[in-house]
């Protein structure tokens, strides 16, 4: 997983949620965005600790 593109679509989305709630919309609506969130914020967090394993193996010679 690419790390620069799951952070920038976090972005996107938190910045589509502010102006979603800004703008009034539905409980529903603004549940199903912040479950999209939720999900690529725990992406987020495997693709780096992946990238810290991979850095970790390549420190300790494997």
């Amino acid at each position: 997983m690419d790390l620069q593109t799951l952070t920038v679509w976090i972005r996107t989305r938190h910045q589509h949620l502010k102006n979603r709630r800004e703008n009034g919309a539905t409980s529903t609506e603004l549940a199903l965005i912040t479950g999209a969130l939720l999900v690529g914020a725990g992406l987020l967090v495997v693709a780096v600790r992946s990238k810290l394993m991979e850095k970790i193996g390549i420190i300790n010679g494997g």
